[in-house]
């Protein structure tokens, strides 16, 4: 069964839930207009961090106004893509389960918004931690923080934030946490106004476990690790230029790339851009035209997907660029996750997170700009630059992507 079928309420127990009018698991909304969407947005983070650990969804009515009347807003297939995108646009981290739906409630026609409490809280819209506060929400306060956090530590966790074994403080590199991701990962404002120590905002961001034992998470060590590599043997880039076809023909360049996350992506990025070349077309148009071996922002897209959605638990196999003399192969370690499966990889809007906290860290460093459109974004930049469509080639423990020359 989908995770879209587990979180679909009934249309008795959608009565019911509507029923109960505003409360700590019920918003109401009457339109899309103003800033409404801002507020669905802090009720979707609310909603997500399940402070009173109800562990059921949270529901956002859209179309009614607060005493259960309808408001005359009636949400077509425009204002549910709206919705939606809420959970990719990036605002929301790391981005919560949730579905978007039109529904007919008593006779309305409404938007309805389902939202999963998360396994990984805290959960920010805008760097700012809403909690649901019995019919309202608030913005948490630091023992609301304490408490996400203790949660955290009992709940069903993703691998990326499983403690490392015989990690401290000083395998992370707090420098660059304090320097370069807090100042992005948190609302400035609330920033300015935080008097939590360095090791309480480690925790809220899930670098480390606990202010008492401070072991490195999965995500820590990836993240802000001094030797990364020293952790996980895998978390590395392989780069292989091959003067042929064949895997067997000369090496031209070979590199491993290895550091922390940031540190890879920029590495290989410039990697790349070395091997590019860029020939002249100076009679199919009046204007000189040039163009790339490959588009670079479809690479960087592949790259940039295989080490966000890579497997980094029980191998120790890096990441594989092959740029070879027709072709470019990306190889990651570890299948499809979740609700992807073989059969359905490469489906438009259709996304799981083996990694989701790693996810949020690449957003907050900029290298994802929106979430699940990856491969519609590599596959249109293809298209445009005249080559031919991605191959995947995916099965449980493997998936790569290869992007064939353009034709001469």
């Amino acid at each position: 069964m989908g995770k879209d079928n587990l979180m679909r309420l009934q249309d008795g127990e959608l009565e019911r839930v509507f029923n109960d009018g505003e409360s700590w698991r019920v918003e109401r909304k009457e339109s899309l207009r103003g800033n409404a969407p801002n507020n669905i947005r802090e009720a979707i983070c609310a909603f997500a961090n399940d402070l009173p650990a109800s562990r059921k969804p949270g529901i956002v009515f859209v179309g009614v106004t607060g005493d259960g009347k309808p408001s005359g807003f009636v949400p077509d297939d425009e204002n549910l893509r709206q919705l939606a995108d809420m959970n990719t646009d990036g605002r929301i981290l790391p981005p919560p389960s949730m579905l978007v739906e039109r529904r007919t409630v008593h006779g309305l026609d409404l938007a309805v918004v389902t939202v999963l409490p998360s396994d990984s809280p805290p959960v920010r819209t805008d760097g700012t931690i809403h909690v649901r506060i019995g019919p309202g929400r608030d913005i948490a306060s630091p023992q609301d923080e304490r408490l996400l956090n203790e949660k955290r530590l009992y709940s069903t966790r993703s691998f990326d934030i499983h403690p490392v074994p015989g990690t401290t403080l000083s395998d992370l590199n707090v420098r660059q946490f304090q320097e370069e991701y807090l100042p992005h990962a948190f609302n400035q404002g609330l920033l300015a106004e935080n008097r939590r120590s360095i090791k309480e905002q480690l925790v809220a961001l899930k670098m480390i476990t606990s202010t008492d034992e401070c072991r490195a998470t999965v995500l820590g060590g990836l993240v802000l690790g001094i030797n990364p590599r020293d952790l996980f043997p895998g978390a590395y880039i392989h780069f292989l230029r091959i003067a042929g076809k064949e895997l067997s023909d000369p090496i031209v360049d070979s590199q491993e790339i290895d550091g922390t996350v940031s540190d890879i992506l920029r590495r290989i990025e410039e990697k790349l851009r070395s091997h590019m070349t860029v020939a002249v077309d100076i009679t199919s148009e009046d204007r000189e035209r040039r163009m790339a071996d490959y588009p670079m922002p479809a690479l960087q897209q592949i790259v940039r997907n295989a080490v966000m959605h890579r497997s980094y638990e029980s191998t120790n196999a890096p990441t594989r660029i092959y740029w070879c003399q027709d072709r470019i192969e990306v190889h990651s370690p570890g299948g499809p996750f979740g609700q992807v499966t073989p059969e359905n990889f490469g489906t438009p809007g259709l996304t799981d997170y083996r990694n989701p906290n790693l996810a949020e860290a690449l957003k907050v460093f900029g290298y994802v700009q929106r979430f699940g459109v990856g491969l519609d974004t590599v596959q249109r930049l293809l298209r445009d630059s005249g080559h031919p469509p991605p191959e995947f080639i995916v099965n449980q423990n493997h998936v790569a992507v290869v992007i064939r020359r353009r034709a001469p």
